[in-house]
């Protein structure tokens, strides 16, 4: 499978943004479910070879699972115990999406209630309930899945190098961004907070200990896709660590490395590309933040593919 080419962010835009609040409404559903987790890891989705899984979402009486099938170009419901039930993604509203998932749930036996405001989008936002939004493009939305795949296949490698405390490889539906994040076992200063109609206090939750983070984004109108790193906190010199290299660079407005999916998509060898941004600036959160490196890392398994 070879790593596809992403159209730019402006002529997808319509359609990213409507399957950016569908995820939003999936998630906020497993969120009313699943017990809290450290850095609010039970609220992400999960890389699927036809798209994206909530997991198994724990229920007394209605277990659920609900699932972006990227191949067929449906939502999926399968609830145990009970017929599967899909409703098709072309044509659907961010609105409609919304609200035939919570009719379903409630008759299923699994009610549920959101709070129907999305996260982590500034501005003036509709309600997901409320959201007439239905642009789909399945052509660009396929491509993009399979550059989740291709990522979440890299970033699983990086991962088994890290022996500490390592977050899954999963997707956070506030940001948008697929992600894997390294702890160094030390406490953080609190974090500012600051994420559009999110609470100050689930940032703090979140960047609670120190990290080294990276991820993939798709891109908005404020950029095109790629993939990210930083620290927190930012450890003095890290900035100026000689990670960028070719096109990857620090961009200070973010206080992040960026390395644009294009430039790795369309290298001689995108998994060598990719795994050099990731240690490369992981090295410089660990090395300028003083984290004791013999301790939490390992060699990966050989002949691991």
């Amino acid at each position: 499978m070879t790593w596809p080419a992403l159209p730019p962010a402006a002529d997808w835009a319509e359609t990213r943004e409507t399957v950016h609040r569908w995820l939003q409404t999936v998630g906020k559903v497993r969120l009313a479910h699943a017990p809290w987790t450290n850095h609010s890891w039970h609220v992400p989705l999960y890389v699927t070879a036809r798209g994206l899984t909530t997991s198994l979402v724990p229920h007394a009486t209605a277990p659920f699972e609900i699932a972006f099938d990227f191949r067929d170009h449906a939502l999926v419901l399968d609830v145990a115990g009970r017929p599967r039930q899909s409703l098709g993604l072309a044509g659907t509203s961010v609105a409609g999406l919304t609200r035939w998932l919570l009719a379903a749930l409630a008759e299923a036996g699994a009610p549920t209630e959101i709070w129907p405001t999305p996260v982590e989008i500034a501005g003036d936002v509709e309600p997901l309930d409320q959201d007439g939004r239905a642009a789909y493009d399945a052509e660009v939305v396929a491509a993009y899945h399979g550059a989740l795949v291709q990522v979440d296949r890299v970033f699983d490698r990086f991962r088994a190098g890290f022996v500490g405390k390592c977050s899954p490889v999963h997707l956070f539906w506030g940001a948008f961004d697929l992600a894997v994040t390294r702890f160094s076992g030390e406490t953080a200063p609190p974090h500012p907070g600051g994420a559009p109609h999110l609470a100050d206090w689930v940032m703090r939750e979140a960047y609670s200990h120190e990290v080294s983070s990276a991820g993939f984004w798709p891109g908005s109108e404020l950029g095109e896709a790629a993939f990210y790193s930083y620290a927190y906190p930012e450890p003095d010199g890290y900035a100026g660590a000689p990670v960028a290299r070719g096109a990857a660079r620090y961009d200070a407005d973010l206080g992040e490395f960026v390395l644009p999916y294009r430039a790795v998509a369309e290298a001689d060898d995108p998994d060598a590309a990719l795994l050099r941004f990731l240690e490369a600036t992981y090295a410089a959160a660990a090395d300028h933040g003083g984290w004791d490196r013999d301790r939490l890392e390992r060699r990966p398994a050989a002949g691991r593919p």
